[in-house]
């Protein structure tokens, strides 16, 4: 029989064998491969000319049965826009309510969108960040009931003078309610090196002047009917920017 027909019957019998080694360890692959072979047909073992033909084909099936770690990742990050555009509405577009009284500044790759608008010869900047989402109650005791998810959004409401200065709001908005955590007041001579008095906790107020200041946002804008829509643009915008993200770690892996 010739060395070619030896090759030719050697490989179609071990190749039912190296099917079954997958599973084994890359430093025992070769060494039991080489074995199977050696008892399927009588070789030539020491031929100088087989033994490297049969280390370039155990190569080749090792890269075969590997594929690289950057086809793995693309994969995956394939999958995940896969599962994302399947699970979200990202071309829906939320449409802006005619009373809305704040210009929209939104672009894309930033995670703040800016709202502004002038009020008595005011300007009222409002920059609104990315939704925070919880699920009930941390120290919930049911902990085997399925909890509704609730998100907030974090907003810093800047009103400025004429002067150059301003009054800033640091408020969390949730559904159909705005809490306010601090204000300060920012006056334009201010040294950077100066510490300037922010003022006590917002909490510690009394009543009535905590409804002042909740009063005096609402007409300037900051009331439940705007951040209601805030939340469902927030959260779009979410997912528009995950997709993009996504997008372009793509492409990068790719280039």
């Amino acid at each position: 029989m010739s060395f070619t027909a030896i090759l030719r019957k050697s490989a179609s019998a071990a190749t039912p064998l190296a099917s079954r080694l997958v599973r084994v360890g890359q430093r025992d692959y070769h060494s039991a491969l080489f074995s199977a072979l050696k008892r399927q047909v009588n070789l030539p073992w020491k031929s100088p000319s087989f033994v490297p033909f049969l280390q370039r084909y155990c190569s080749a099936a090792t890269e075969t049965l590997r594929p690289s770690s950057t086809e793995s990742l693309l994969r995956v990050i394939e999958s995940e826009i896969k599962d994302a555009q399947e699970n979200d509405d990202n071309d829906r577009v939320e449409e802006i309510p005619k009373d809305f009284p704040f210009k929209i500044d939104d672009n894309a790759g930033q995670q703040t969108v800016i709202l502004t608008r002038e009020y008595e010869g005011e300007l009222v900047k409002v920059e609104v960040h990315m939704p925070d989402f919880v699920t009930g109650e941390e120290n919930d005791v049911d902990d085997d009931k399925e909890q509704p998810v609730q998100s907030s959004i974090p907003l810093v409401v800047t009103v400025s003078k004429k002067s150059g200065t301003c009054l800033q709001f640091n408020c969390v908005a949730y559904a159909d309610e705005i809490t306010i955590d601090s204000i300060s007041i920012g006056v334009p001579e201010t040294s950077e090196d100066e510490m300037a008095f922010d003022g006590p906790n917002f909490h510690d107020l009394d009543e009535n002047l905590k409804k002042g200041f909740h009063k005096y946002l609402e007409i300037r804008g900051i009331k439940a009917s705007t951040t209601n829509f805030l939340h469902e643009y927030m959260i779009s915008k979410d997912s528009r920017e995950y997709m993009g993200w996504l997008s372009n770690l793509k492409q990068f892996i790719e280039a």
